[in-house]
């Protein structure tokens, strides 16, 4: 249990939900927060807002002095029902099409089961964002009858369930009185598949199924057999109570009116007697600057490791902080994600107050949206600040070699070099992979050279031999872009023509980053050898 803190400094959207749980829920020994999905593809960055959300409240609810337990639930016990894009050896995953998840093979080979490759992905990059749940796997659960009471609660009520379902439905999707309602399905105990029809149900533990794939009949046993499974809509508020739940978001697909979620709090209440979780609704995440939609059932996704390829994992925090879960925004990938990386700085700035805020009331949602988005609580020592841009253009200049970035640098500490190495490899993913070609380049160390007229011959020479000298003599770029403005002048060149033959010179394109700063950063002796072809 953490201690509490003053709640002026508590102002973000997730503190708000967390005074929200302890109203209504009053002062519990421990607070459960649920999250969960369906390992049934990859599972994208869309996704990650539900885990997000949930760790922001868990954050906000220890904050306030209490004790939480966050659960993450695989639901690996549900149907494996289309094969995705995006794996190898789609023919063999054809044939475990209605098999439980975890019964289908992983076809990379990497782990043990299919359900098993998808969950592993996700539980090895959660800590680089650090985010800690506990893991419930469903599978293994209903398989060591972990539910055996919840599902025989819910065969002697399913009249009650029907109705509950029944509520909010129109007359056009409303289960008739003479339709049979079962809550619970079965896997074939000798085929596998979901393809069964519940016949009977002895009042107590015994159920009776008939596959309809292989023809097989079995009487089961609740408390022994492994192949029985609540619907959806009745497994979730189950859990809920077995858990103990008091806060679990959804998706606006979910939340909304009528949905999933009302009908599973009826369920709750009426059949297993306790009060839903509190919820929030969380909207989409778009992308910008990738082809393809994301969607898992097509493999064309961004998962969160794509993610930390362009976003330090504080920035991909902070954006998801930043934004209320129910705002849609998109997590861009093309020239904005320059934009992203200085609000993050600023915000930080803001936060170790190098700048100032506008008001009192700014400064305190600014630090606490930065402290929501540290891995591990703020750092010992404030960040070193490379703004992205900058950082892009000196990558580039050296080629990718983050050791001689940080020793043009010149005066990072220790403590700064671990997230400034993050930030390097983000710059460099993002040049190479992401950027437009506009931000492209790489200095001419070949001993090539441009073609270039007479005129402008004798203006890059006229650099070489008399801006180069005096280069470190100029404070500002300012300075240096005057000397070079002077050589156009002198040379009877317009400056812009100028500028353009001397990138043509450097890195064999019309532009690139500003020229006067790019010498700067290229440095004397290094723009010597490039001119000395000359």
């Amino acid at each position: 249990m953490s201690e509490e803190r003053d709640t002026k400094e508590l102002c973000h959207w997730a503190d708000q939900v967390a005074a929200r749980i302890i109203k209504e829920r009053g002062d519990l020994p421990l607070y459960t927060c649920a999250s969960g999905i369906t390992p049934s593809g990859t599972v994208h960055i869309g996704n990650f807002r539900e885990i997000i959300t949930v760790d922001l409240v868990v954050r906000a609810l220890r904050a306030r002095g209490k004790n939480v337990r966050f659960i993450y639930s695989w639901d690996d016990y549900d149907v494996f029902r289309k094969v995705p894009a995006n794996m190898p050896d789609p023919e063999i995953l054809e044939q475990y099409l209605r098999f439980p998840i975890t019964m289908v093979p992983d076809t990379t080979k990497r782990n043990e089961n299919y359900a098993r490759h998808h969950e592993v992905d996700i539980e090895q990059e959660l800590p680089r964002v650090g985010i800690h749940p506990e893991f419930l796997y469903q599978a293994s659960r209903y398989r060591a009858n972990k539910y055996t009471e919840g599902m025989k609660k819910a065969l002697q009520n399913r009249d009650l369930i029907k109705w509950c379902l029944n509520n909010y439905r129109d007359d056009a999707h409303k289960m008739k009185d003479s339709d049979v309602y079962w809550p619970i399905a079965a896997f074939c105990c000798k085929c596998n598949k979901d393809t069964t029809e519940i016949t009977d149900y002895d009042g107590e533990y015994g159920v009776t199924y008939k596959c309809t794939s292989c023809g097989h009949e079995e009487k089961g046993d609740l408390r022994t057999s492994k192949e029985f499974k609540l619907g959806w809509r009745v497994d979730w508020p189950m859990r809920w109570n077995e858990e103990k739940v008091v806060f679990e978001p959804g998706g606006k697909d979910h939340i909304s009116p009528g949905g999933s979620y009302d009908t599973a709090k009826l369920v709750s209440k009426k059949i297993y007697n306790w009060d839903a979780p509190i919820t929030m609704k969380y909207d989409f995440v778009g992308l910008k600057g990738i082809p393809g939609k994301m969607s898992s059932s097509k493999g064309k996704v961004i998962a969160l490791p794509d993610a930390l390829q362009v976003y330090q994992p504080e920035l991909l925090r902070y954006i998801f902080a930043q934004n209320k879960p129910d705002h849609e925004f998109a997590i861009s990938f093309d020239i904005d994600v320059i934009t992203m990386y200085e609000a993050y700085d600023r915000t930080e700035r803001i936060a170790w107050g190098v700048d100032k805020a506008k008001s009192d009331d700014l400064f305190l949602k600014e630090k606490r949206v930065y402290e929501l988005a540290q891995i591990d609580g703020i750092p010992s020592v404030m960040p070193y600040q490379v703004p992205f841009r900058l950082l892009t253009t000196l990558l580039q200049t050296y080629s990718g070699d983050v050791d001689a970035v940080l020793k043009s640098l010149g005066d990072v500490k220790p403590e700064q070099e671990e997230t400034l190495r993050k930030r390097c490899a983000c710059a460099w993913y993002w040049v190479n992979e992401c950027a437009p070609d506009e931000f492209k380049f790489a200095l001419r160390t070949d001993g090539s050279k441009a073609d270039l007229s007479e005129t402008e011959l004798v203006a890059v020479r006229k650099i070489r031999d008399e801006v180069l000298p005096v280069m470190n003599d100029c404070a500002t770029d300012k300075d240096l872009q005057q000397k070079v403005y002077d050589v156009a002048t002198a040379n009877g060149m317009e400056a812009k023509a100028l500028f353009t033959t001397m990138y043509h010179v450097l890195v064999n394109k019309d532009q690139g980053p500003r020229l006067a700063s790019f010498m700067r950063i290229i440095g004397r002796e290094k723009l010597e050898k490039i001119l000395s072809v000359y």
